[in-house]
């Protein structure tokens, strides 16, 4: 094999041959140095493609990175992108999809329970991919326990759960008085 790449090639080729957020852990083994060492080459490579504006940045998201093209310049490209977006979440399904990632994990019965109505809105969810069936709850009949997918962490720009804002401030709290 020749020499080995530059740490920052590796990188780049990394982010954006892996499709899906890449962890410090992997690029740490990856690159053969401590996760910490990987953590501060990822920075170093950010940096310097901030700096060559090419178009492009890494994105800190769902406990990774990955390679995303600013808000800014994405707006210029809708030409190009396919498929078409998909129709905004009705205001059931978000309150839906608020109480199981608030309260997760929860059965259905649970969320109509909070809610007040239909969970019917929770296919519309899993097909989107934004929650998934996460157990059974140790109940009569065994139900299903829903939790929010990476997906759901990638589409509203979260690391994590620990993200999401208060429930005073969501509009939710009604919602999830226990």
């Amino acid at each position: 094999m020749g020499d080995a790449p530059p740490l920052s090639a590796l990188i780049g080729a990394a982010l954006l041959a892996a499709g899906r957020p890449v962890g410090a852990s992997d690029l740490a083994r990856l690159l053969g140095v401590p996760e910490e060492a990987a953590r501060r080459e990822v920075e170093a490579f950010s940096a310097r493609l901030r700096a060559a504006n090419m178009g492009f940045e890494v994105e800190a998201v769902a406990g990774g990175y990955r390679l995303v093209v600013p808000p800014a310049l994405a707006v210029h490209l809708t030409p190009l992108l396919a498929p078409p977006p998909l129709p905004q979440l009705s205001s059931a399904a978000l309150e839906v999809l608020a109480v199981i990632a608030y309260r997760q994990p929860v059965t259905r019965a649970e969320i109509e329970a909070m809610r007040g109505g239909s969970a019917s809105t929770v296919v519309t969810l899993q097909e989107r991919e934004l929650v998934k069936v996460v157990g059974r709850a140790d109940a009569v009949g065994q139900p299903l326990l829903y939790g929010t997918t990476e997906r759901f962490l990638l589409d509203f720009g979260l690391t994590s759960l620990s993200e999401l804002p208060p429930l005073d401030d969501t509009g939710f709290a009604h919602l999830l008085r226990s």
